[in-house]
């Protein structure tokens, strides 16, 4: 084992377990601070910044974020080497956006392979290219965000452009050892026949990409936003229906006949 990467520190906010949906099998969830982008509708609002921030929840302030090295944070992760070995789980990154801290987040995913865990993590790919190349020998499975393909619009609700995404995206593709594209389906945003067919036929055109996920806007963080003292942008905007997620989903698999397309992770 390299010794150096142990000691090498990062900031997170949030570990959760036995998760079954961010990867392959029984998984762990390790949460980063800082993200590059503001989507309106961010569930993880304290992920955003990162800063450790003061929230409150439940009438309680929590500290949101704390300082840990590689191997403090393994200590933690290995406890549940049983769930991983029998599910064929293993550690996910996601945040804010992993790709914020490329020291930490490269030190760790090497850390778990050390320990013959399998990696995956959850991004944008909103980050420079010698970034994504630098941790990408040492992810085994991306989930990767597709917002919209129009470059103006993504500005608008998130903060910057897709350009950037867009290009990683296709590098991902051509890399990766597996690459799943998951699209926020968010009304006002992106949850039109015209918006989904768009990212679909974008999916389908990256080399190695066999699914698409199209993810239902929820407004579980809401109360985050006022915990934060800040304002939620997508206030009255109601999550989409089950019959127009059941439309979309028509029109993305028409759009992607050679991927498979499902509603949620």
């Amino acid at each position: 084992m390299n010794k150096d990467i142990y000691s090498v520190g990062g900031r997170i906010f949030d570990i959760q377990r036995y998760s079954l949906h961010d990867g392959p099998g029984i998984r762990t969830i390790v949460f980063l601070k800082g993200c590059y982008l503001r989507c309106r509708w961010c569930c993880n609002p304290e992920s955003q910044s990162y800063n450790i921030e003061e929230m409150t929840r439940a009438g309680k302030k929590e500290i949101m974020g704390r300082d840990v090295t590689v191997g403090e944070l393994m200590d933690e992760l290995s406890g549940d080497r049983r769930y991983y070995e029998r599910s064929g789980g293993g550690i996910t990154l996601s945040g804010g956006e992993c790709m914020a801290q490329p020291d930490f987040a490269e030190a760790l995913l090497r850390a778990c392979h050390d320990y013959g865990f399998n990696t995956a993590i959850e991004t944008t790919a909103c980050a420079s290219r010698d970034v994504v190349a630098r941790l990408l020998p040492h992810v085994d499975y991306f989930l990767m965000d597709i917002k919209h393909m129009d470059s103006k619009k993504h500005e608008e609700f998130t903060g910057r452009g897709n350009e950037q995404i867009l290009e990683n995206a296709k590098f991902i593709a051509e890399n990766a050892k597996n690459l799943i594209i998951r699209v926020p389906t968010v009304p006002t945003f992106n949850a039109t026949t015209d918006e989904i067919a768009a990212i679909a036929r974008f999916a389908s055109s990256l080399d190695g990409v066999r699914e698409l996920h199209l993810l239902p806007y929820h407004r579980l963080g809401q109360d985050k936003y006022v915990g934060l003292g800040r304002q939620y942008l997508m206030e009255g905007i109601e999550p989409p229906s089950n019959e127009l997620m059941a439309d979309l989903l028509k029109v993305a698999k028409r759009a992607a006949p050679s991927l498979r397309v499902q509603i949620g992770g």
